[in-house]
Formats: C-alpha cells, structure tokens, sequence
C-alpha cells in the first residue's frame, strides 16, 4: 500500500512537472541553431564592423564559412579568430572580400551614406548599433544589402543611391521586412 501511495505521488508529481519541461523545451533552440546565434553575434559585434562592411556566413556540419565584404584586411581577419574560438565550430573558409583602396570609392561611400541615412523618411534605418541598410562600394558600383521595413523604402533607397553622383551601378540587394500575421 506504500508503495502504491508513493508511485501516485511520483506520478502527480511528473504530470505537474510535464507542463514545465515542454515549455522550456519549446524555448531551447537546437545546437545547429545556438551555433548560428553564438556566430551571428560575434560578428556583429566586431568593434570595426561598420556601414560599408557586409559579413554573411553559412554552417555546413560545424564548418563556418565566412562571405562578404569589408574594407579593412583586419577585420577579415578578426572575424576568422572570433569564430573560429566559438564551441561547436569545427572549422573556419574565409571567403571575405577586402574591397580595394580607392579615394574614389571612399567618397561614393560617404555621398551614398548621406543620400540614403540623410533622407528623413530614411532617419530610422541609422539607429541602433549596426545599421540595417549596408553600403558596398567597389569600382563605383555600390551593393545594398540589408533589411527594408518595407518595398516603398526599398524604392526609395534604391532611388537615392542611384542619385549619387559618380555611382556606376546600384545593385540592391536589400529583403524586404516579414510582418507577422
């Protein structure tokens, strides 16, 4: 009869726990997804990461493979070492790009910076740490990559870098923003 007494309480106690477990459960992210969240963080706060820089990567079985752009050879590099120390990574490509010096290039980058972030109906892509709305420049032709609230400030970004004296070619990279239902 002990026994019998002491298995329903282990019992109700399970049952009461069980609610608990599944809703942590549902909070966890998988390792493939804590990797992907413990490397996207690190890059983003590289202390010279800026608005002319573009750092991407993707995850193959632990292997971080590092794309993108940057305008200094040291943060090509720092972004290797940050990554390449996180648990989980197995091993680390670095295909980042080191754009070219060029005066030329720097002052398309400015004027773009201006255009774009300068624009009031603009101002708010500026704000936080790390601005949505990425600027590349090489050769005179400027890359947006990023995230757009929506498609008329796509547009309009798009509009105001290709106003930019000097500018070849604008490719605009930018996704719109995914509003939830």
């Amino acid at each position: 009869m002990k026994n019998l007494g002491l298995r329903n309480l282990m019992l109700a106690a399970a049952l009461v726990a069980a609610p608990a477990v599944v809703a942590n459960a549902a909070v966890e992210y998988s390792p493939a997804e804590q990797l992907t969240k413990k490397v996207r963080h690190e890059l983003v706060t590289l202390p010279f990461l800026g608005v002319f820089d573009n750092l991407a990567f993707r995850i193959d079985d632990g292997v971080v493979t590092l794309m993108g752009q940057v305008n200094r050879p040291t943060l090509k590099s720092d972004a290797e070492r940050v990554v390449a120390r996180i648990e989980g990574v197995r091993g680390v490509v670095n295909q980042v790009e080191v754009l070219p010096l060029s005066p030329y290039d720097d002052r398309i980058r400015l004027a773009v910076l201006r255009a774009v972030y300068g624009y009031p109906a603009l101002q708010r892509y500026a704000l936080g740490a790390q601005p949505s709305i990425r600027i590349i420049v090489k050769n005179g032709e400027v890359t947006l990559e990023g995230v757009a609230a929506n498609e008329g400030d796509k547009n309009i970004i798009n509009l105001r870098a290709n106003g930019v004296a000097g500018v070849f070619r604008v490719t605009n990279n930018l996704s719109v923003e995914k509003r939830k239902a």
